[in-house]
């Protein structure tokens, strides 16, 4: 059952950003980051950036940290609703569109917006496939001029709620978790439709980079950080 009540709406985000956050408040939370200055929990100055972040992260985007100067691109459904509402509460701007509905609006109002706002976007949602890279992020990067950092989230111990098309990952109480921002990811000026599915490719290639060292950070296998994989270092390269 879905509510469409705008009261119950805010009313559900309350109690459920409450209940997460105190949730996160158990943990023990590392943040990594491979280039200075691009925590979005940190005062980044005047510069701005993109964050490529999974569609299964975003709790653990929104409360790992306190996010500062974020905005997000939000689905226009009511599910979306939800999500908008307690992002408000978590003091992250949203932009209500998706890559099937919107999506022009929603792209034109978030190259505004990252003029002052770091932006949050989810290359794999709103539909999916899980954790397949849309090339979205790459028209945003290369019309804006703006830096991608790609992330990473694991957690020791973990819950998956499971969702249509992918699940939320959800951390479990007192257990370890390791958010990690990976190296600047450039994407050259007003590239053409081919080349942002390139672009696309290199950035999934680091995105499961990040991921593989979160994984191993909170394992117990140490943090020692894989070689940068090289479609990524093609895409720094060709910056």
């Amino acid at each position: 059952m879905k509510i469409r009540n705008r009261y119950l709406t805010k009313l559900a985000a309350f109690v459920a950003v409450v209940l997460v956050r105190a949730l996160f408040k158990t943990c023990r939370i590392e943040v990594a980051t491979e280039v200075d200055g691009c925590c979005p929990y940190e005062d980044t100055g005047d510069r701005r950036f993109l964050y490529c972040i999974w569609h299964d992260d975003i709790l653990m985007t929104c409360f790992a940290g306190r996010p500062k100067k974020m905005a997000g691109l939000v689905s226009p459904h009511q599910d979306g609703s939800y999500l908008a509402e307690a992002m408000r509460r978590l003091g992250i701007s949203s932009v209500r569109g998706s890559s099937k509905r919107g999506a022009s609006r929603a792209l034109r109002e978030l190259l505004d917006r990252v003029r002052d706002l770091h932006v949050a976007i989810t290359p794999d949602g709103p539909r999916g496939p899980r954790r397949q890279m849309k090339s979205g992020i790459i028209y945003l990067a290369s019309r804006s001029g703006r830096i991608i950092i790609p992330t990473g989230y694991a957690c020791r111990r973990a819950w998956r709620i499971p969702g249509s098309w992918t699940d939320m990952q959800l951390p479990k109480p007192f257990t370890r978790i390791h958010a990690r921002g990976g190296p600047a990811f450039v994407v050259p000026p007003n590239l053409e439709r081919e080349e942002l599915e390139v672009y696309a490719q290199r950035l999934q290639a680091e995105m499961e980079r990040q991921e593989a060292i979160a994984i191993a950070a909170v394992s117990g296998r140490g943090q020692s950080v894989p070689a940068a994989t090289e479609p990524a270092e093609q895409s720094r390269r060709a910056a």
